[in-house]
């Protein structure tokens, strides 16, 4: 799931998601060039991430889980990657 706040030029954008049987879960993004976003957890299994990114742009991302799967946010439009897979797209 994916939470939008915007204020002028930026938009706070929290990310959450709860996979079963993670141990840890990154946050990886075009904002960022890719690089893996240690993401915090409750105690509920969520994990979460809040970013304050450009309003007015799109955003492709998507979550890796346990070091090993990416997986797509599932309130999220989906849009083909380079690497013959699909990222999450977030338009803010």
């Amino acid at each position: 799931m994916v939470k939008v706040t915007k204020k002028g030029n930026k938009s706070w954008v929290t990310f959450t998601i709860l996979p079963q049987d993670a141990k840890i879960v990154v946050l990886c993004g075009d904002w960022s060039d890719w690089k893996n976003e240690p993401m915090k957890s409750k105690k509920n299994g969520e994990f979460y991430l809040t970013k304050i990114l450009k309003s007015d742009n799109a955003y492709q991302f998507g979550y890796k889980i346990n070091g090993e799967n990416w997986i797509c946010d599932d309130t999220s439009e989906l849009i083909d990657s380079p690497f013959n897979s699909k990222n999450s797209l977030l338009k803010i």
